[in-house]
């Protein structure tokens, strides 16, 4: 069990270097002074813990705030740290994720309503995080319509930034649109990134960015996964999203990168000789797990340790008939076979959320037991991994990885760890290992 608690070492290093309190306070007290009044709004699933900083900063004199976060993830230990005036001038909303629901809407049309009526003294503090594609929306077609797309584009294997570009389309706040509704005053938006290149275009679809995608790009997208649309929909999609918001700005202060680096930093620690996969990850989950397992066999028969340390977002094609798991449980289930049997090998790979997919775990974890403890559980190994059914699987082998909510989300973090044996002493070096194709 020495490795497993390397790994909740890895994890909890990873998610304080995450938190995003710190970098939001610095972002706030350099801000220049509002000479109107200053809204807040927060959006995401860290969204009460950066509105925590951010109240937290003396000088900020907010007058109005307002948080939406997934269910189960707003912070008590955050809004305890409050002045009680600062607590009691945020509500706090709490709704869908990933599909969002009628709460997502109410949020929404809340934060509309607040904006109203603002002069160009005025400044909205806009702080998002990932999750708020579904967590605040305002729907231009019917909810169940609405409901039905998201569905589609979640198991299509699209990827972020394609489902973003079909939902900005489908929004009366995304694309820009929830800036160009806070006119003429100006919103500033501070940012904790969960998308590949921290793209604040992306970021929960990116409601005071500019939109840089097309009508084109929307359209291909349908063609490419077979997307099925109303004509509503489709017309939709053929209307331009805002190309400038000379009242909106944006910066980005976290991303995934801090959490993969806080990774391999924590492997160093523990003393293995560490390396940093580049570029991100953002193939098919299963490829992942069964990639980095064939690494650790490598390593551990030339008895060589070896720690990897990587981040992204991979996809998973569901099936209409499908079992339950997330991306990063999904990895782990597919790197038990090629494990099975070695010692001194683990792989891990969880949300820096603390939710992968549908499910109460934030990932999975695999080592040379873990195949053989799914299989002693009763189930079939090749059947989970074909049904999708990573959660039971990996449960049967105490292969889950809980963290609750955790206040942050910048993507997903895996870790390979290969202990090559009492012939090579762990170095703890770090470097990088460079790879444009997996």
């Amino acid at each position: 069990m020495k490795q497993r608690h390397e790994a909740d070492v890895i994890i909890q290093a990873v998610l304080k270097a995450s938190d995003p309190s710190m970098a939001v306070m610095r972002a706030v007290q350099a801000l220049p002074p509002c000479t109107g009044q200053t809204l807040l709004m927060a959006v995401g699933k860290a969204a009460v813990t950066m509105a925590a900083a951010a109240l937290s900063i003396p000088d900020l004199s907010v007058v109005q705030g307002l948080a939406v976060t997934k269910y189960g993830h707003t912070d008590p230990a955050a809004l305890a740290a409050l002045p009680e005036v600062c607590r009691n001038l945020l509500r706090i909303r709490e709704a869908g994720h990933p599909i969002a629901d009628e709460n997502s809407y109410a949020a929404a049309e809340e934060a509309i309503a607040m904006v109203q009526g603002l002069c160009k003294e005025d400044r909205v503090l806009l702080l998002l995080s990932g999750g708020g594609s579904a967590l605040f929306d305002k729907p231009l077609l019917s909810p169940v319509e609405m409901a039905d797309i998201n569905r589609q584009l979640l198991s299509c294997g699209a990827g972020i930034s394609e489902i973003n570009t079909i939902r900005k389309r489908l929004s009366g706040v995304k694309g820009g649109r929830f800036a160009a509704l806070c006119a003429p005053a100006q919103v500033v938006t501070i940012a904790l990134s969960d998308v590949l290149g921290d793209d604040p275009a992306s970021i929960a679809s990116g409601p005071a960015c500019p939109d840089p995608t097309t009508c084109t790009d929307a359209l291909n997208i349908v063609g490419q996964y077979g997307l099925q649309l109303s004509k509503q929909a489709l017309a939709l999609l053929a209307t331009e999203t805002p190309k400038s918001l000379p009242n909106a700005s944006v910066q980005v202060v976290g991303g995934m990168g801090i959490a993969r680096a806080a990774a391999a930093q924590s492997c160093t620690k523990l003393g293995y000789p560490t390396k940093i996969f580049l570029p991100a990850l953002t193939c098919e989950a299963a490829v992942v797990g069964r990639f980095f397992a064939a690494l650790a066999r490598k390593a551990r028969q030339e008895k060589r340790s070896l720690a990897l340390a990587a981040g992204g977002e991979t996809v998973v094609h569901l099936s209409k008939e499908h079992g339950l798991g997330g991306r990063n449980q999904e990895a782990a289930l597919a790197a038990s076979p090629l494990l099975r049997g070695m010692q001194g090998l683990c792989f891990i790979s969880f949300g820096t959320d603390g939710t992968d997919g549908p499910t109460d775990a934030a990932g999975g974890y695999a080592d040379g037991q873990t195949a053989g403890r799914i299989i002693a559980g009763g189930m079939s190994l090749a059947d989970a991994l074909c049904r999708h059914d990573a959660y039971h699987a990996l449960k049967n082998a105490d292969g889950l990885l809980f963290t609750g909510p955790t206040g942050t989300n910048v993507n997903d973090v895996c870790v390979l760890l290969v202990d090559g044996g009492s012939s090579c002493a762990r170095s703890g070096q770090t470097g990088e290992k460079q790879r444009q194709h997996m």
